[in-house]
C-alpha cells in the first residue's frame, strides 16, 4: 500500500488512526494558511475579479471527487433550458499545459491537452476553457463566446479571485467528510463550517435513498444510467442485463472508483474492479487484463483509452438527476443579478 493509499484509508477511518494523529500539527498549520487567506480576501489585501456575467462555481471542500462535473453539466442543460447561454470554466486537472494560457476546448480535443473533465463538458455542446486561472479562463471564454451570459465554475470553490454570484458545494453522501479533519489529516480543503457560507449543498446519493443532510436545505442528486456504450463504436449500445456474466472486468481511474463498482453492482453488474488513480493515463497495457471479455468504465476514463480500446471496452454514460428546488434557487439568483 502507498503512502497515499494509506493518507486515504485512515482519512476515511470511523475511528481515529495513528497516522492521523501524527499529521495533526501540520493539520493546524494548513488550517492557519486557510484562514490567513480568506481573511486576506475579507479585508481587501487580495482583490476578487466580477466578470460581466455571474459565475456559479460548483465545487466541493474535499479532496477527490464527489460528482461535480456531472452537476456542472446538468446545471448547463437545466440553464439552457430556462433560455440561459452558459459556458464553462475549469482548471483542467491533469493536463500537460496546465500552466499555459486559456485554451478553448474542442470536442476533438487530446484529453492530455485539455484535462479529462472539461473535454466530456464540451462534448455536451458547451463553450469550455481551461486555464489555472479562473478569472483568465472567463474573461476568454466571453472573449469567444459574446452570447454567455452566465459562466460556470466546475471546482474552484477555494479559488477566490475569481467573485461569484452562487456558490455549490457537492458532498458525497457515502464517503462524507471523513474524520473532518484538515489536510493531511484528513480531505478537507476548507474548515467543515465553510458549508454555512455557501448557497446550496448537493448530496451525492448512491441510491434512491439519501443521506442524512449535513445541513438544512440540503439537495438531492443521484447519478442515474442503465445502458453502456462501446468505446471503439458510439453508435453501438447494450442494456446492462448483458454484462451480467462472470467475465466482466470494470476499472476506474476516478476521485472515488468503489462509487462506479457500487453502481455497477445497482444495475445487475457484478465485476472484477480494478482501481486507479483519479485522472489515471491509461495506456494499451492497462486493458491487457487475461479472460476478459468485456471491459467496463467510466465516460470519463474512456476518452483516455479511444485511440486503443478494442471490442470488449463499454463505458456507462450517466446523467446527474438533482433536485428541481437547486435549479429553482440558481435561477433566483442569476434572475435577481440580471436584475440588478
Amino acid at each position: 500500500m502507498t503512502l497515499a493509499d494509506r493518507l486515504v484509508a485512515a482519512w476515511y477511518s470511523p475511528r481515529p488512526t495513528a497516522l492521523a494523529v501524527l499529521l495533526l500539527p501540520l493539520a493546524l498549520l494548513f488550517r492557519f494558511g486557510v484562514a490567513s487567506r480568506r481573511m486576506l480576501y475579507r479585508v481587501g489585501v487580495l482583490r476578487s475579479v466580477r466578470l460581466r456575467v455571474p459565475v456559479v462555481v460548483v465545487g466541493n471542500i474535499t479532496v477527490g471527487g464527489s460528482g461535480k462535473t456531472p452537476l456542472v453539466a446538468a446545471l448547463a442543460l437545466a440553464l439552457s433550458r430556462r433560455g440561459f447561454h452558459p459556458g464553462i470554466v475549469s482548471r483542467g486537472y491533469g493536463r500537460d499545459a496546465a500552466n499555459g494560457e486559456p485554451l478553448q476546448v474542442g470536442a476533438d480535443d487530446d484529453p492530455r491537452r485539455v484535462g479529462d473533465e472539461p473535454l466530456l463538458l464540451a462534448r455536451a455542446g458547451y463553450p469550455v476553457v481551461v486555464a489555472n486561472d479562473r478569472v483568465a479562463a472567463g474573461r476568454a471564454l466571453l472573449s469567444g463566446n459574446p452570447e454567455c451570459d452566465v459562466i460556470l465554475s466546475d471546482d474552484g470553490l477555494q479559488h477566490y479571485r475569481l467573485a461569484r454570484s452562487v456558490e455549490i458545494a457537492v458532498v458525497d453522501a457515502v464517503r462524507g467528510l471523513g474524520n473532518r479533519c484538515l489536510l493531511p489529516a484528513g480531505p478537507l480543503r476548507e474548515p467543515v463550517s465553510r458549508l454555512r457560507a455557501v448557497d446550496a449543498i448537493v448530496m451525492l446519493s448512491a441510491g434512491p435513498d439519501t443521506a442524512p443532510p449535513i445541513y438544512p436545505g440540503t439537495f438531492a442528486m443521484r447519478l442515474v444510467g442503465d445502458r453502456l456504450v462501446r468505446v471503439d463504436d458510439p453508435l453501438t449500445s447494450a442494456p446492462a442485463s448483458a454484462f451480467a456474466r462472470s467475465d466482466v472486468h470494470a476499472l476506474a481511474g476516478i476521485g472515488h472508483p468503489e462509487r462506479f463498482f457500487a453502481q455497477l453492482a445497482a444495475i445487475g453488474i457484478v465485476a472484477t474492479p480494478h482501481r486507479f488513480r483519479d485522472h489515471h493515463r491509461f495506456v494499451a497495457a492497462d486493458l491487457d487484463i487475461a479472460g476478459a471479455q468485456a471491459i467496463l468504465m467510466t465516460e470519463k476514463d474512456a476518452l483516455k483509452c479511444e485511440g486503443f480500446a478494442d471490442e470488449r471496452c463499454w463505458y456507462l454514460p450517466v446523467l446527474a438527476c438533482v433536485d428541481d428546488g437547486l435549479i429553482t434557487l440558481v435561477e433566483g439568483k442569476l434572475r435577481g443579478h440580471q436584475a440588478s
